[in-house]
């Protein structure tokens, strides 16, 4: 059986429309099932502030496809080697963090595709059915159409740099980050602080009716309403916080005096 070569959330993203998905910091092909029997559009495995690494990534991903969803990547550095390693796994897209500049993001878009899109090194293996599927020539145009290429917009620096970010042709979304956006201007651990949510705003006026999408985090329903009614497209929650939310819960309406 050949490898599925599909990506249904790059596909709902140009078709206009929206996708949910989760941030996974630990290691457990377990909880990337229960994300997907869920109900979940995505999965995306976080290697900058999780402790994922290719390895561990690669039974997560095996999980994620036998549950027929798609699983995604964020990398913990701006390196084509790094960033290699995850996509010949088989990973269907891959976010690239502090890309302040619009170089930053060339950098890391040219590593996401192979020649004439990008500068990917190319090999066989998974990617191309270990030698085992049709003419490597044949998938490369495809296996770079699959790749959803993601890019983070997390300091202040980037802002003068905003139209240039949107306007690169290999680029496929635009992902704001709150928290880094909020202590590059001065407000550590205040995401929803008014000025960080005039910056997001231009964000979205910017990408407004454009070509590349926009995504961010939410903690919760009514933060996930809100960023959808912005304008953001793809939304991420965090597989911990949903956990400990879903506990804490649980304990306040069993025994709230002991739930501090």
């Amino acid at each position: 059986m050949a490898w599925n070569i599909a990506n249904p959330v790059k596909e709902t993203l140009a078709a206009g429309g929206s996708a949910l998905g989760v941030f996974v910091q630990m290691p457990s092909p377990e909880v990337v099932e229960v994300l997907a029997a869920a109900g979940f559009d995505f999965v995306m495995f976080d290697a900058e502030h999780g402790r994922v690494s290719p390895e561990d990534a690669y039974l997560m991903l095996l999980a994620a496809e036998a549950r027929g969803v798609p699983a995604l990547a964020r990398v913990g550095q701006n390196d084509r080697q790094v960033i290699l390693k995850f996509l010949d796994i088989g990973i269907a897209g891959v976010m690239i963090p502090q890309t302040t500049t619009p170089d930053d993001a060339r950098r890391a878009l040219a590593a996401m595709r192979y020649y004439p899109r990008g500068q990917r090194g190319l090999a066989g293996g998974r990617t191309f059915d270990f030698g085992l599927g049709q003419p490597v020539a044949t998938s490369v145009p495809q296996v770079n159409d699959r790749i959803l290429s993601m890019v983070q917009f997390e300091h202040i620096d980037s802002l003068p740099h905003l139209d240039d970010l949107l306007g690169l042709d290999e680029l496929d979304l635009l992902f704001v980050g709150p928290n880094d956006l909020a202590q590059s201007m001065g407000f550590p651990g205040q995401p929803g602080h008014p000025e960080v949510e005039a910056v997001i705003e231009q964000v979205c006026a910017a990408a407004r009716g454009g070509r590349v999408a926009l995504g961010t985090v939410a903690a919760d329903i009514e933060g996930t309403r809100h960023r959808l009614d912005q304008g953001f497209r793809l939304i991420v929650a965090n597989a911990s916080t949903l956990l400990g939310r879903a506990s804490r819960d649980l304990l306040a309406a069993i025994r709230p005096a002991a739930v501090g």
